[in-house]
């Protein structure tokens, strides 16, 4: 009979990225199994263009107050008869997922109490998310856990945006409700004009209004600077990412796709979130990777950043 298994990841990009090396350590341990994922809407193509899944479920996050919903979402849960959950929220709501379904539980990793392979406690909590995840799995049987994998997502290159070699990505934007976590624009600006003056194009990334004003004040710095604010998905970020000299960004998203990608990076980090936790990591050994915290971004002058800038260039 076939083995029946739940993989829950819900969000956000970042931590979706991280997640790639356990999900695809879970199809390589369960090769003939089912393997459905429980995800939400801004995931699901993502998700089938790993391969690893049989199915994606995007219903993942209903809201409690929407009865109808989460009743719907747990009978799905029940119907599945999975043997297996790997559950890589690991969130209070996944947990209550896991009540929900007594008395029929099934083979539960994750940090609910009562769950066949609990994983839980402050040791975790102080872990960064990929060794905890990579922790969490051992418990459960399953050894061999890589790096984030992103081979699969691929999209457009630099000749379809119009650019040549050599040229740096940059990500001065980041979730709209956590200013604290954006280097100011001008300061990109003026790392843009420093990268121009190395015969280095820069290329904005970013999606919005919001991240377009940025995209603005930055190409108005450094002319010869190249916005692509609305311009790529995913998949081009990572094939970008691919052939660029460097990429320079805040926390966000793209630049978890761009170090998963393997191209070398700096990244900033505020207050607002704690790289020992959650900072991208090299994916191989000679990936050169800078992570630089200020408390308040406003307070990171450009000449440190363009000091890290250099010294991977020099490597």
């Amino acid at each position: 009979m076939t083995e029946r298994i739940l993989v829950i990841k819900l969000s956000a990009l970042g931590d979706f990225i991280q997640a790639t090396g356990p999900m695809k350590a879970i199809r390589v341990a369960h090769p003939e199994a089912h393997i459905t994922l429980l995800t939400t809407g801004p995931y699901v193509t993502m998700a089938r263009a790993t391969g690893w899944f049989d199915a994606v479920w995007s219903d993942g996050r209903p809201d409690w107050s929407d009865l109808p919903a989460v009743l719907r979402l747990m009978g799905r849960l029940r119907g599945g008869r999975f043997d297996r959950v790997y559950d890589l929220q690991t969130q209070a709501r996944t947990s209550r997922y896991f009540q929900l379904l007594w008395p029929r539980r099934p083979l539960w990793s994750g940090n609910a109490p009562g769950a066949a392979f609990r994983y839980a406690g402050e040791a975790r909590d102080r872990l960064h998310i990929q060794d905890s995840q990579r922790e969490q799995l051992r418990i459960a049987g399953l050894a061999d856990v890589g790096p984030p994998d992103i081979g699969w997502l691929t999209g457009e290159g630099a000749s379809a945006f119009g650019l040549t070699a050599p040229y740096a990505l940059l990500a001065p934007g980041g979730a709209p409700h956590r200013p604290a976590k954006r280097w100011p624009a001008a300061r990109f600006g003026a790392l843009a004009a420093d990268l121009r003056g190395q015969g280095i194009t820069p290329a904005v990334l970013g999606h919005g209004e919001d991240e377009r004003a940025l995209a603005d004040t930055i190409v108005a710095a450094a002319p010869g600077a190249v916005s692509l604010v609305g311009r790529t998905k995913l998949g081009d970020i990572a094939q970008l990412a691919r052939g660029a000299e460097l990429a320079v960004g805040n926390d966000t998203g793209p630049m978890h796709v761009a170090v998963a990608a393997g191209c070398p990076a700096v990244v900033l980090f505020s207050r607002d979130s704690n790289p020992d936790l959650s900072a991208p990591r090299p994916i191989r050994d000679d990936q050169p990777l800078t992570i630089l915290r200020e408390l308040d971004l406003a307070d990171l002058e450009t000449e440190r950043v363009w000091a890290a800038v250099s010294a991977i260039r020099s490597r």
